[in-house]
């Protein structure tokens, strides 16, 4: 195939310059992959696995509360599952709830793994830095390995650990998510066993929903694994996922990664946020004809739909709350602990400034904290300053969490105050808030062919983003503005050829209500994209920003 000069040059900007490079890069059927036992650990945590499934070991998987979590989790069931046929009874999964334990290994659940009799616990997306839990399982009696994705600090479990980000991991690439290394030890089980091959085919729909969940990079072996996984995820052949797609109403076989990050992820993180996560795996796991699927999906839409109204509530109230200082430190007591981090993410987003959500927790006197930043400013660099205020505290540039006595909250301002006012001091535009392109077009560039052969650079996400434009020099006509409060606006560019193209711009139409006239020449940024509507397809700038 012949590409475009534009799709040519959004390769060469990824890296993508080799023919050989180019073609696995396009490819609806790539090959990037590494051998499993390249990871730290992986050979002798699979003939564990094996051994203690021929001793007739009880064996549990320890998953967590999101996306990634529960798709780890479904995935880990159904391989051992084939390995442990006809004992059902011998293999389980255990979730801690969001809001009495908290993420990853804890003691209380571990003893009451041990007294069901279980002698082997398997964590998938979780355990890497668990050091006092992993050692008081063995304490217990039990055997315990550790399948994470994580980075590991100074504190590290001290047992068996598949993590490519262990220290003196040979693993090419770092950026697999919890399901992917759950995907990669069966990769390796079934080396060593003889189970049929169709099965890991059959649950690379779940690695595709935990990579595009987790945000985890969209390149290298992950891309492979998530363009196979959905193309498995568009075979309609899981009956949950295929349910929830009904009730999501999407479109069944046509599903993009957007559309899995966008829209399948949210509902599958909403029973963690609201409930309990193993509705998430048990609708995962649903075979065909079993009870209650349909049920279980309703539920899903359900909690979302609630997740959303508490999001929106607790948006309005943290606004209220919070100062005109540049660091979005908010105390809002009865923030929902489930829904706080979504919600410091969208005042972070609308207010490109970073935010903490503080809300109490049920430990008297103490508050528990969750935060997101933006580009150029890292949260943990500035929070890791302050340490010994917090009781807890972990995380990364863009998201970080802490337990914070309510009596350090104050100082822990005062500190994140004089902080934000250095960086602001240093940088006078870190606040200014950028619409950047990949390129420059005119209007005649942006052609159904030219959006096709983007299409081919999917599936989009971290790391490997829809290309966007800037489209330069365009007449607006047919200006109509949409929604309640007329937020949106559809528009039509005119080129200086007589090309036209049709332009959305979402949620901002007020804000450029006097750019928009008819006749003015403008610039816009944004994305060309395809939509199939009533079976026919139509070209769709959806623009981001406009420039006068």
């Amino acid at each position: 195939m012949e590409l475009s000069q534009i799709t040519l040059k959004l390769l060469d900007m990824r890296g993508i310059t080799s023919q050989e490079d180019i073609e696995e890069f396009l490819s609806p059927t790539p090959r990037k992959t590494y051998d499993p036992f390249l990871l730290p650990d992986m050979e002798e945590g699979a003939d564990l696995i094996l051994r203690e499934i021929a001793s007739g070991t009880r064996i549990m998987i320890y998953g967590d509360y999101d996306a990634d979590g529960m798709t780890a989790t479904a995935l880990m069931l159904t391989v051992l599952g084939h390995l442990m046929k006809g004992r059902e009874e011998d293999l389980d999964y255990y979730i801690p709830s969001r809001f009495d334990e908290g993420y990853g290994l804890n003691m209380d659940a571990i003893k009451s793994i041990h007294d069901r009799g279980f002698g082997l616990i398997i964590t998938v997306d979780c355990g890497a830095v668990s050091e006092d839990e992993a050692r008081y399982a063995e304490e217990m009696g039990m055997k315990i390995l550790v399948t994470d994705h994580h980075n590991i600090t100074e504190r590290m479990a001290h047992c068996l650990l598949i993590d490519p980000k262990k220290p003196g991991s040979i693993y090419p690439f770092e950026g697999l998510c919890g399901c992917g290394v759950a995907f990669k030890l069966s990769q390796a089980l079934r080396m060593k066993s003889d189970f049929p091959k169709s099965v890991l085919a059959e649950v690379l729909d779940l690695v595709a929903i935990g990579t595009i969940g987790d945000m985890m990079p969209l390149t290298d072996e992950n891309r492979t694994l998530v363009k196979y996984g959905l193309r498995t995820l568009n075979s309609g052949n899981r009956p949950g996922i295929r349910e929830l797609i009904r009730v999501c109403g999407l479109e069944p076989g046509n599903l993009t990664s957007e559309d899995a990050g966008f829209i399948l992820v949210p509902h599958l993180n909403a029973a963690g946020r609201l409930g309990d996560a193993s509705l998430g795996v048990r609708l995962l796991t649903a075979r065909e004809g079993d009870p209650g699927i349909r049920e279980m999906a309703e539920q899903l839409n359900s909690l979302n739909d609630r997740r959303k109204y508490i999001q929106q509530e607790t948006y309005v109230k943290c606004v209220r709350l919070m100062d005109q200082g540049d660091f979005k430190l908010i105390e809002c007591p009865d923030a929902h602990e489930g829904i706080a981090g979504i919600v410091a993410g969208k005042i972070k987003e609308t207010y490109n400034r970073p935010c903490i959500i503080c809300m109490n927790t049920q430990e008297e006197g103490y508050l528990k904290g969750t935060g997101r930043s933006i580009d150029g400013i890292s949260l943990y660099d500035m929070l890791k300053k302050y340490d010994s205020l917090f009781a807890k505290f972990g995380g990364h540039a863009k998201a970080c969490g802490f337990t914070i006595a309510r009596e350090n909250l104050p100082e822990l301002r005062k500190g994140l105050i004089n902080d934000i006012e250095e960086i602001r001091l240093s940088d006078p535009d870190i606040f200014e808030k950028k619409y950047p392109w990949d390129l420059e077009a005119e209007v005649g560039d942006c052609r159904m062919e030219l959006a096709d052969e983007i299409s081919l650079l999917e599936p989009f996400g971290q790391d490997n983003k829809r290309p966007s434009f800037l489209v330069k020099g365009g007449i607006v006509t047919d200006v109509r503005y949409m929604g309640d409060e007329g937020q949106h606006v559809r528009f039509t560019f005119r080129g200086t050829g007589g090309e036209t193209l049709n332009c959305v711009l979402f949620r901002r139409a007020e804000e450029f209500r006097d750019v928009l006239r008819p006749g003015r020449r403008i610039s816009a940024t944004g994305t060309l994209e395809t939509q199939v509507w009533q079976g026919r397809k139509r070209l769709q700038f959806m623009a981001e920003n406009i420039i006068d």
